[in-house]
């Protein structure tokens, strides 16, 4: 197991390390393929995140969806050990900062069907690799049945990600170069 955290540990470094130099408003580009796609379903209520420093900035996306008459909810991320608390956004709703970084509404709890996923790293399998707090494999272990759509730059796509029991895989994942189902 220290192997694996270890291994884990050192492609996440590796791609954070990278991810710095890249252009977040790419995250149109992966907007324009996922409302193309189709993938999202009709009617789907939509678990998205507010892109932290140097993360693919989803936010044409979430507004898309939202044009479209999704309901979406962003994360707000509670104490280590806990999953994380889903709360309803539009475009204009006031973000509060949370844990780590992150924004968070100060909507209604809602509970998704769809989750957008951030990614560190992912692979062909759709194995992810996320920063390493187990919030998004808590999460999705309480929402069995949800779409797992990772969103990524293409170029945080390895050969493998070291995986563990516990980690959920993704059903696709949608970058700046399109929209892969798994």
């Amino acid at each position: 197991m220290t192997d694996l955290l270890a291994r884990k540990a050192a492609l996440r470094a590796e791609i954070l390390g990278l991810r710095v130099g890249w252009d977040p408003s790419v995250g149109a580009q992966l907007a324009e393929h996922v409302l193309a796609s189709g993938i999202v379903p009709p009617g789907a209520v939509v678990a998205g995140f507010w892109p932290m420093p140097h993360e693919i900035d989803i936010r044409p996306l979430l507004h898309g969806l939202h044009e479209r008459g999704h309901c979406i909810c962003l994360p707000e991320t509670p104490p280590r050990g806990q999953k994380l608390i889903f709360r309803a956004w539009t475009p204009e709703s006031e973000l509060v900062r949370g844990r780590f970084g992150t924004m968070f509404p100060v909507g209604a709890v809602t509970v998704p069907d769809s989750v957008l996923v951030p990614l560190v790293a992912f692979d062909a399998n759709g194995h992810r690799l996320g920063y390493g707090g187990g919030y998004y494999d808590r999460t999705l272990a309480e929402l069995p049945n949800a779409f797992r759509l990772g969103c990524a730059y293409a170029a945080q796509q390895v050969a493998h990600v070291p995986v563990e029991e516990t980690d959920f895989h993704l059903h696709a994942v949608a970058t700046e170069a399109g929209v892969k189902n798994i």
